[in-house]
């Protein structure tokens, strides 16, 4: 019997945020998940804050990192990062919550490319991530038995 992809992809982003101290850690909250998709937001806080009083770069990746992580595990295939780059395209101040918006370009195989926009909370786009993906061995739930 074949699960409803949308309630496959849920129960799938449940399983993986449970298991993902880091950005629970971090405040990263789940806002949607759909194949192939997700979307994150997460609160800058005061310990953010690089050495220029702006959120560090590091912390914007690791938001869109996992938003990437989650879409592209939504399938419940064990995926990885083969590859990302991201670009900076303004400065984020303390106190402003970032979103990110992940979006599958294209699942080739074993092998997906997905574009995660980061923007601010007044929805303007902070950076812009790319991230390839592969597909290994196993399954972040396991699978129901038929």
């Amino acid at each position: 019997m074949t699960q409803d992809p949308q309630a496959l992809a849920q129960a799938t982003a449940h399983a993986m945020y449970e298991s993902d101290a880091c950005s629970r850690w971090l405040g990263m909250v789940i806002e949607e998940v759909r194949p192939g998709y997700a979307r994150l937001s997460m609160p800058v806080r005061p310990e953010f804050l690089n050495g220029h009083a702006i959120c560090h770069g590091g912390l914007m990746f690791t938001l869109a990192d996992s938003a990437f992580a989650f879409a592209c595990n939504s399938r419940n295939i064990n995926t990885v990062a083969s590859g990302c780059a991201i670009e900076f395209l303004r400065p984020v101040r303390g106190g402003d919550v970032l979103t990110a918006e992940a979006v599958e370009q294209i699942l080739s195989g074993r092998h997906g490319v997905y574009d995660i926009k980061v923007t601010n909370r007044a929805g303007e786009p902070v950076a812009m991530f790319r991230g390839k993906s592969a597909q290994i061995k196993g399954h972040v739930i396991p699978p129901a038995e038929g």
